[in-house]
C-alpha cells in the first residue's frame, strides 16, 4: 500500500464516466481509489502542500485553468508501465497542456516530483500487482471500452492523512 503524507495535494481530472468500468478494479488494485480518488486523469501531483494553498493560489489556479476549454476524451485501450495497468486517454494533449501550465507557473512542483520525465496521460485501473494480476484485470476491463467523458473541471484534492477530499474544482471555460 501507498502511504501518502498529510497535506499532500494533487490537481486531477476526475473520469466519472469510468467508474461503473474500472471502479471495483481500482478499489483492489489502487491505493489511490482505496483512499478516497476517483477515477481520473493527473494534472499534477504532487501539487504544492496543503499548507500553502492560500486564497492566492486558488484563485490563480482558478484563473489559469478557466483559460481552457473543456473536452472531450476517449478511452480505448489499456497500456502498461511496469507495474501498472492504466487506460490511454485520446487525445491525450489536453492533459499535457495542462500540467505544462501548472508547471510553467509552480515549476517547484514538477509531476510526480520529477521521478518519472517523460509525461504519459493516463487513468490508472491498478497499481503496484504483478503482470499476471494487471492482465487479468485487463480482460476484464477490455471489453467495456471505449468510454468516453466530457472533461470541464480539474479539481483540487487533499490529502488529510486518511482521505483524499476534493478542495476545490476549477471549470475550463476556455
Amino acid at each position: 500500500m501507498t502511504e501518502y503524507e498529510v497535506g499532500l495535494t494533487a490537481l486531477l481530472a476526475t473520469i466519472e464516466e469510468a467508474e461503473p468500468l474500472v471502479g471495483r478494479w481500482r478499489e483492489r488494485f489502487d491505493p489511490s481509489a482505496a483512499s478516497g480518488v476517483p477515477a481520473h486523469v493527473t494534472v499534477l501531483a504532487p501539487f504544492l502542500n496543503a499548507e500553502l494553498l492560500d486564497t492566492e493560489v486558488v484563485e490563480e489556479l482558478r484563473a489559469l485553468f478557466g483559460g481552457f476549454g473543456a473536452f472531450t476524451v476517449r478511452f480505448e485501450r489499456c497500456a502498461y508501465f511496469p507495474d501498472l495497468l492504466y487506460l490511454e486517454p485520446t487525445p491525450d494533449e489536453p492533459f499535457r497542456a495542462l500540467t505544462e501550465s501548472v508547471v510553467e507557473r509552480w515549476p517547484e512542483a514538477p509531476p510526480y516530483a520529477g521521478k518519472h520525465p517523460d509525461l504519459v496521460p493516463h487513468l490508472t485501473v491498478a497499481n503496484g500487482e504483478e503482470h499476471p494480476v494487471l492482465r487479468g484485470v485487463e480482460s476484464a476491463v477490455g471489453p467495456g471500452l471505449p468510454v468516453a467523458a466530457e472533461v470541464s473541471s480539474i479539481g483540487l484534492f487533499v490529502y488529510d492523512g486518511e482521505r483524499w477530499a476534493r478542495r476545490a474544482e476549477f471549470p475550463l471555460h476556455g
